[in-house]
């Protein structure tokens, strides 16, 4: 449901009254238990206690300062429009994260760290491997012989009923929240049997799961979650041995295939079908360790490494008739961790991304990363001006480089965009297929824009137009306009001779140009004459200001133009949380820019995370990317390589202090 990224409504405060119906609504739908207060007790004691404890319930289930917004999605192969709610709540401390979403009058927890993390038991938990439960996670609903630790199955799992979904790694981690679309609990196998079990409405790795105020990612999965522990021992027995080590044979691993299905109306990708063809045993299953060890600071160390190292292999590779493999130098720090080190990361699990990180290696950061790397002469390198490391130069025929055998890297389930900057050079980001599924090209890299400002005259000028054969209702560039006037004031006669820059009035001009209300319109109908230039620019306010935009080889007779004035991209600097800053950029849409890859370059490029979210009191549609530090540079560049010229672009710093 929320694999696209919804639009938000401007967010609203809850009133506690609503707030109130909003909470006793979930504990109905959801049977939830609370202790009530007896009013015949004389234990005051016992009171208060029953008393905070529905305050708490209240508070985990939705928190006191909780906003809603209306939110509108499309969903099925015919793209219908569906409208809901997303309740949003914070605990201390903490950034807002959707807790709810309302559909159709029912109440849906979602998968986050806020509603089903942190309440237990709320819903049903089944079961599936690990390997479907990703597919899930991409919007797949579950099949029947996908489900695992059963029969029996949860009571409660009945047709139409909210149900969460855990892999058997992680048994006691709800990652997707769906709908029975049969009676679960009544299955007496599952082998052999065939339709779907769970239609996904939400998952972990969705749309709403990465949505905060502050423009962080969405939480990291954990190990598990105590509350979710199941009690039945020869469940947990079950768990562990198909955790421990799940093998399929080749006819169990095409019968799993089935186990899923992407939704309606859509095809499964290639790198999807790439994922069940790459596997080195010919099976789909893989085998899953229960626990991992912590990984050394020497192992970290070279896991940083060998990514250097894979990245130069291979550009190496894929380059070899090029002096400098498909890189341009000088490239930035911040391009070269986040094109040639973090794609070449071995990061398979959320455990992975949070131990794989710049600041866990002995180095600390980048530039002492680089420094190590330079002192292996590996590399060359130089301290710009303000500090800024760039890389001059790499040794391609380092043994280390030429010798380097690759490894297995994740493939992404999203496509990645080729920025074609710094860090890839020519094509060579698009050479990093081992990386990721697809790469799609952005298409307004490159494209050539032309903004025009047009005018379009009033009915009120007509007799001017109509003496000059112009059309009334055509719009016109400034340039255009002018020449019209002089035509007309050539064709009437109407230059002084005594002063050519003075232009005798007629009845035409002066009923149609000059009311007479203001002093100056006075002024010139008493002297019968006006300037030139002055008569210009009162028919130019007399008109109606359009706007266009040409991209490429567009014509003005293929582009409708639209009234007002011209648009611009707005990049506003904002300080968050004391010292911190945010870029935001706004207003790309009408340049034909798309945000999602937009926003994909600029996470590279300035080597942060950007959120794409509903610009506030925006129409429907205009969408803001939100980049973290005071990134204007980068994102003017990001824009001029689009087309965008500097005078188009607004830039606002919210950040300095307003002088007194």
């Amino acid at each position: 449901m929320f694999k696209k990224k919804p639009n938000f409504k401007t967010l609203a405060p809850l009133r506690s009254s609503d707030r109130r119906k909003i909470i006793d609504q979930i504990i109905a739908e959801y049977h939830l238990q609370i202790v009530q207060e007896d009013d015949n007790s004389a234990n005051s004691d016992e009171q208060a206690k029953a008393l905070a404890g529905i305050n708490a319930l209240r508070s985990s289930l939705l928190p006191d300062g909780s906003l809603s917004a209306k939110f509108s999605t499309t969903t099925g192969p015919d793209l219908k429009i569906l409208n809901g709610i997303v309740y949003i709540g914070a605990r201390p401390g903490e950034d807002q994260r959707i807790l709810w979403f309302k559909v159709n009058e029912t109440i849906y927890p979602t998968g986050q760290v806020y509603t089903l993390w942190r309440n237990p038991k709320i819903i049903p938990l089944l079961h599936t491997p690990d390997v479907v439960l990703r597919k899930m996670r991409g919007g797949a609903d579950l099949m029947i012989p996908g489900l695992t630790n059963g029969p029996p199955f949860p009571s409660q799992a009945r047709k139409g009923s909210i149900i969460a979904v855990a892999s058997l790694e992680s048994p006691t981690v709800p990652m997707v929240v769906g709908i029975c679309e049969i009676d679960v609990c009544a299955l007496s196998d599952v082998q052999g049997a065939k339709g779907h079990a769970i239609r996904s409405l939400h998952w972990g790795g969705d749309e709403i799961w990465g949505w905060s105020n502050g423009g962080t990612p969405g939480r990291l999965t954990p190990r598990s979650i105590d509350g979710w522990n199941m009690e039945d021992n020869s469940s947990n027995h079950a768990l562990d041995k198909t955790a421990a080590g799940l093998k399929a044979s080749q006819k169990d691993a095409k019968s799993l295939e089935q186990d899923f299905h992407t939704e309606p109306g859509k095809s499964e990708s290639r790198a999807d079908q790439d994922n069940h063809s790459n596997v080195e045993d010919g099976t789909l299953w893989e085998t899953v360790s229960v626990q991992r060890k912590e990984l050394t600071l020497k192992e970290v160390d070279d896991i940083f490494r060998n990514a250097f190292l894979f990245a130069m292999y291979q550009h190496r590779e894929s380059h070899p008739n090029d002096v400098r493999h498909g890189l341009d130098f000088p490239i930035p720090q911040s391009l070269f961790v986040s094109n040639l080190i973090l794609p070449f990361l071995p990061i398979f699990t959320d455990e992975d991304t949070n131990a794989m990180q710049i600041k866990k290696t002995s180095w600390k950061s980048a530039k002492k990363f680089i420094k190590a790397l330079e002192k292996e002469k590996l590399l060359k390198s130089k301290e710009r001006n303000g500090g800024e490391t760039v890389i001059q130069d790499i040794d391609f025929g380092d043994p280390a480089i030429s010798s380097f055998k690759p490894y297995e890297l994740p493939r992404k389930d999203a496509t990645l965009q080729d920025s074609g900057d710094g860090g890839g050079g020519g094509d060579g980001s698009g050479d990093r297929a081992a990386t990721s599924a697809t790469l799609i090209k952005d298409e307004s890299v490159g494209q050539q824009l032309n903004k025009l400002s047009l005018l379009k005259p009033k009915e009120k000028l007509a007799p001017i137009f109509n003496s000059a054969g112009s059309n009334l209702h055509s719009y016109y560039l400034f340039a255009e306009l002018r020449t019209i006037i002089s035509a007309y004031i050539e064709s009437e006669n109407l230059v002084s001779a005594t002063n050519k820059r003075m232009v005798n009035l007629n009845p035409i001009l002066a009923n149609a140009v000059f009311d007479g209300q203001s002093s100056m319109d006075r002024e010139v109908l008493v002297k019968g004459a006006v300037p030139r230039d002055a008569l210009v620019d009162r028919i130019i306010l007399g008109c109606a200001h359009y706007w266009a935009i040409l991209r490429n080889d567009e014509t003005r007779d293929q582009v409708k133009p639209r009234a007002g004035p011209g648009p611009t991209i707005k990049i506003i600097l904002e300080a968050r949380s004391g010292n911190k800053t945010v870029s935001k950029v706004s207003g790309m849409e009408a340049f034909h820019i798309s945000t999602q890859p937009l926003a994909e370059e600029l996470q590279k490029a300035c080597a942060s995370s950007t959120s794409i979210s509903q610009l506030a009191g925006g129409k429907v549609g205009a969408m803001e990317i939100m980049v973290q530090g005071p990134q204007k540079d980068i994102v003017t560049k990001a824009l001029e390589k689009r087309g965008v010229s500097r005078s188009w672009i607004e830039v606002m710093d919210k950040t300095k202090a307003k002088k007194r």
